[in-house]
């Protein structure tokens, strides 16, 4: 009888732990088309249902909105204190990157991953300010919008005929391990500007005047959909080996474990296997 080569389960499973465990924090980015599409709003949403899984999760860094209904939403979670840095008269608020790693959450929260950072930060973008932290072993949420993509940054200037100088190598957003898309049609969007749940009120009318016109915001919403898509995405508990295995077959390649999402349950000590189908 032939040796059945198939890889044992448990020793199957204890690899993917030791894979795990080498390759730091996972990125989960909220990806959006335009300002005000809900990008922060779900990353607080996703936030506060892991901190109820037993996360330990904690705000970083939030882009102050003028949407009550999105602050509302930082109620019940840990806010780091942002770093202040003088600059011309003034005080720029800033995300303290030491801070956070001294306090080394399991989850945090960083908003507006394109962001430039103020002279005297140890990082010139945000962006890298989130590869530290993940370095360190610090899963990391965050948001950003397809006019940052530094692949897509000249295709949405010649729709918009606006030019964007805050950038992203499509390589950090390419690193990320889950790529949410969050949707939104374009006369809604339009709908919340007109109310002014974006922008005030002067801003939010030059803002319907050059780059919210429905027309450039259907053309962003068609890049962000073609960007955003990237494969498939499922999960199976790592006692499920018939699961496991079945994925691993048909292509699907193992991207994470969660190792939270039973915490306090009757399953606490199982895991989830996250795997995923490439486009």
């Amino acid at each position: 009888m032939a040796k059945d080569e198939r890889p044992d389960s448990e020793l199957l499973l204890q690899s993917i732990r030791r894979t795990e465990a080498k390759t730091g924090g996972r990125l989960k980015i909220f990806f959006g088309y335009a300002a005000g599409v809900g990008k922060t709003y779900a990353m607080l949403e996703a936030a506060r249902q892991a901190r109820d899984c037993g996360v330990d999760v904690v705000a970083g860094y939030i882009e102050p909105h003028t949407r009550p209904e999105t602050m509302a939403l930082l109620e019940g979670l840990e806010l780091l204190p942002v770093k202040t840095i003088p600059y011309k008269g003034i005080e720029l608020k800033e995300f303290d990157l030491d801070a956070a790693l001294k306090r080394k959450p399991q989850l945090i929260l960083v908003d507006e991953l394109a962001h430039t950072n103020a002279e005297g930060c140890r990082h010139v973008k945000r962006y890298q300010d989130v590869q530290e932290l993940l370095r360190a072993g610090i899963n990391v949420y965050t948001t950003v919008n397809v006019q940052h993509l530094e692949s897509l940054n000249d295709k949405v200037a010649s729709i918009t005929g606006v030019s964007v100088a805050e950038r992203v190598p499509d390589s950090v957003f390419d690193s990320a391990d889950q790529v949410e898309l969050v949707d939104l049609e374009p006369a809604d969007l339009l709908e919340r500007l007109q109310e002014g749940k974006i922008y005030r009120k002067q801003q939010a009318d030059q803002a319907l005047e050059h780059f919210f016109t429905e027309k450039n915001l259907a053309s962003l919403r068609e890049i962000a959909l073609r960007r955003g898509y990237r494969g498939l995405y499922t999960q199976g508990q790592d006692n499920n080996v018939g699961a496991c295995l079945f994925y691993l077959h048909y292509g699907f390649h193992i991207g994470g474990l969660d190792t939270e999402v039973y915490r306090g349950t009757r399953q606490e000590g199982k895991a989830d296997i996250l795997f995923y189908l490439d486009a």
